[in-house]
């Protein structure tokens, strides 16, 4: 011991007396870098590190020392020894001591990592792959990873001459950003990577390399290997989309907004919304990757970017919208509950009706675009993006939440303005919105049509069936098929046509439950008369008629119990009788497809309540109708170029339906066979008045104004009293027996009608008592003669000028 101490007093620079942990690092470089680190030094040296940790913060120090000298005298090969006994050291050693040491590695990495040296780079960036796998003991309350988080951003944008140093270059630097998520997103104490400074950089770095992969995919250059020709660690976007997986699936809850935010301005920074490709496939990832509660954030954040860049042009914004549509579809297949509907929607509709229209048109299509089936290509949901998803009770309040975002025309309580965004505007909100409902609808299956058809609902939809547009009543009509048809027949029924034997169609149904018997008592009669005005509408076509036929049917197949069967028939022949008599001028090709409509019906009704003189009596009728009047069934009257009479003959009874003889065949016990000679009438409802149409109240008003005013004078109305007159006057056996038969007819309706119908006779008899009770008060409430002498207009009539007090002249019994 004496003598170390003598030695190294004299000679303190020689080999053999520096401390141990030196020399042990300076064995493990062999004379020639070439040969590579000596395994048997580097054993001794682990042994002597794990022996006495404490020395660990030396030998790291030491050998950051010389890495440095080696760094700047360009001896790469012991710079690669050196990081080499480095990995291997920070492998073996698991010591509280190893915080210091890990600082000098650090310290190291960034050394490397600095050089613009392409293999120095890689090597420093290799290194800390290895150091972030590593599983720390404890924690770290000072180590901070700003540099690095820089430097892999940096070399991820790499733009090296050499196109494969490029590649290893970007691979680095991915990989280094992957090491540093995995380092710290787990350890509460590095939070801070979470921060949008980070953030700012790690996002982009990684997304810059995907899109720089799709891009030279796109070119097809030659030189370029394709993206599936790559091994997965050698391909920059395929590290890059697996490290941006890693990075969002690791994101909490209050993260959501800083990992999502640089993504919506790098697609922005760099044009990528037009085309939208890549910003599709970008949330994709996003929406796959991150937990599912937290879809509803990424959905809000990209609602927010369309309003962000409301003043941007048309392209950008379909761009925008069709993002919004997968991560709406994405969330959909995967969420049940409120992050999965309520929260885009309310955003959405709140945003749709927030401000002006006109300078906000993405808003339109994007309301639509969340459920609706205006681009079907782009969701791949066939079924509906909620269809398999929410449960019925969440869907009906999806409904109704959607149905009250209508607009109506006259319901002054909507949020939009629709004489400010005009007609056009109006219609295709209506348009948008409805077809929304058919995907929230699909697959929808209520036990109760009460519950699923409730009056808030079921009320405006049947205002908008009465628009004079023939696409909002196919909408309608496509919603009550979705609502109504619980065993799905729809598909069975497809296409108007007289089907031969409806058994082989094999049609599900259950016995009408008690709840749906009631429900067709209180709203039967509105459903009629929907499907009653709907066939008169001048501009029907080939869908709406197939459409009408589908409703007509599943109303049979889910609703129709006796009393209903009996309904639906007195529709039917209510239905042909306004074609026969056509009081409308509705066009022929019109009157022709009713009477199709009516044919292809009855037929399909006469075998499923399998009555065979009823069978009998439809089948006589169309086989009539196909030797006689093939343009009356629907196989021809849908055709090109059908040849169409010029009228329709009343009197040839043999090729219309005949309720009387109807009756006969349904005679019996089961069905009310005498309801049948009670022609419908529909129910006169103040529904029409949320149209554009005119109702039947306004209707009747106004034939009650031209009679009124049509009434001849009272001097016309005189007429000659002769001894005949005053014989037929005296003589009331005639009047006794029309008042009876009056009275019969009255009691005969009142036992046999229903009570909707009797309710609508005698509100449109009141209606019209009330307009003739109006015109008597305006003609006899007027104001006094004015003595003054002055012509006076009232209520638009004009006074004669009146007389003086002066000059009246009063009977003499009045003067005294």
């Amino acid at each position: 011991m004496d003598s170390e101490n003598n030695e190294s007093g004299v000679c303190g620079c020689c080999g053999p007396l520096r401390p141990r942990y030196k020399r042990l690092v300076d064995n493990i470089f062999p004379e020639d870098p070439k040969d590579g680190l000596s395994k048997s030094d580097m054993e001794k040296l682990t042994f002597y590190a794990v022996s006495a940790p404490e020395k660990l913060d030396r030998i790291g120090a030491y050998l950051a020392e010389r890495l440095s000298r080696d760094v700047v005298r360009h001896r790469y090969g012991n710079v690669v020894i050196a990081m080499e006994a480095l990995d291997q050291l920070l492998m073996a050693c698991h010591s509280q001591s190893i915080k210091p040491f890990v600082e000098s590695f650090l310290h190291m990495v960034a050394k490397l990592l600095e050089s613009r040296e392409p293999d120095l780079q890689v090597l420093g960036t290799n290194s800390f792959v290895k150091f972030a796998n590593i599983e720390e003991d404890t924690p770290s309350y000072h180590r901070r990873y700003d540099f690095f988080v820089s430097q892999f951003s940096a070399m991820c944008h790499s733009t090296h001459e050499e196109p494969e140093t490029r590649t290893r270059i970007r691979v680095a630097g991915i990989k280094g950003l992957q090491g540093v998520v995995r380092k710290t997103v787990n350890d509460e104490l590095q939070a801070i990577i979470w921060e949008p400074q980070h953030m700012d950089k790690l996002i982009p770095s990684m997304l810059f390399n995907m899109q720089d992969s799709e891009d030279q995919d796109r070119a097809g250059h030659p030189s370029t290997p394709s993206v599936a020709g790559q091994d997965g660690e050698e391909n920059p976007a395929a590290l890059a989309e697996s490290c941006f997986r890693e990075l969002l699936g690791r994101a909490a809850y209050g993260n959501m907004n800083n990992a999502v935010r640089p993504v919506l301005v790098h697609l922005d920074n760099h044009h990528l919304w037009d085309p939208n490709e890549f910003a599709v496939s970008c949330f994709r990832i996003i929406m796959y990757s991150i937990q599912a509660q937290h879809s509803h954030h990424v959905i809000q954040q990209v609602l927010n970017h369309l309003d962000t860049n409301n003043r941007n042009t048309p392209r950008v914004r379909a761009g925008i919208v069709q993002v919004l549509l997968e991560t709406v579809a994405i969330a959909a297949k995967g969420s049940v509950g409120e992050s999965g509907g309520s929260v885009p929607l309310t955003g959405a509709f709140d945003w749709l009706s927030d401000g002006d229209v006109h300078s906000h048109k993405g808003r339109l299509v994007a309301a639509s675009c969340f459920l609706s089936s205006v681009r079907p290509s782009l969701s791949g949901v066939s079924a509906g993006f909620f269809g398999g998803n929410l449960p019925d009770y969440q869907r009906a309040e999806v409904m109704m939440f959607v149905m009250g975002k209508v607009p109506v025309y006259g319901t002054p309580c909507h949020t939009l303005d629709t004489a400010k965004i005009g007609h056009q505007g109006t219609k295709r909100i209506q348009t948008m919105l409805l077809s929304s409902l058919i995907m929230v609808t699909s697959g929808f299956k209520s036990k109760s049509m009460a519950a699923a058809l409730p009056p808030s609902f079921l009320d405006p939809l049947f205002s908008i069936s009465l628009m004079e547009d023939s696409e909002l009543r196919q909408l309608v009509l496509e919603i009550l098929h979705n609502i109504i048809d619980r065993h799905d027949n729809r598909a069975k029924l497809r296409g108007i046509r007289v089907i031969p034997n409806v058994a082989a169609l094999k049609i599900k149904r259950e016995k009408i439950s008690k709840q749906d018997v009631a429900f067709m008592k209180k709203h039967g009669q509105q459903l009629y008369r929907h499907i009653y005005l709907g066939c008169k509408e001048e501009d029907n076509g080939h869908k709406n008629f197939e459409l009408l036929f589908t409703t007509l049917a599943i109303l049979t197949i889910e609703l129709a119990n006796e009393e209903v069967v009996i309904d639906l028939i007195r529709l039917a022949i209510a239905i042909q009788d306004t074609a026969l008599a056509n009081e409308e001028n509705m066009p022929m090709l019109i009157r022709c497809g009713i009477m199709a409509l009516v044919a292809a019906y009855l037929n399909f009704l006469s075998q499923m309540i399998a009555n065979p003189p009823f069978c009998q009596h439809v089948s006589k009728v169309i086989e009539l109708r196909s030797l006689d009047a093939p343009y009356l069934l629907p196989e021809h009257v849908f055709r090109d170029k059908c040849p169409l009479p010029e009228s329709l003959d009343k009197e040839d009874r043999l090729l219309y339906f005949q309720g009387a003889d109807m009756a006969e065949c349904l005679a019996g016990p089961g069905y009310n066979a005498e309801r049948l000679s009670i022609p419908y009438v529909p129910q006169v409802t103040d529904l029409d008045r949320l149209t554009r149409r005119k109702s039947y109240v306004d209707t009747i008003s106004l034939q009650v104004d031209i009679v009124s005013s049509s009434l001849p004078d009272k001097s016309q109305l005189a007429e000659e009293i002769t001894f005949e007159t005053l014989k037929k006057a005296i003589d009331t056996t005639g009047l006794e027996e029309q008042e009876r038969e009056k009275r019969r007819q009255v009691m005969e309706k009142f036992q046999k009608a229903p009570f909707e119908e009797i309710a609508a006779h005698c509100e449109s008899k009141a209606n019209m008592l009330h307009d003739r009770l109006a015109q008597i008060f305006e003609l006899t409430i007027r104001p006094p003669p004015s003595p003054s002498g002055v012509v006076s207009i009232s209520s638009g009539h004009p006074e004669h000028q009146s007389v003086p007090v002066y000059e009246m002249k009063f009977p003499d019994l009045c003067v005294y």
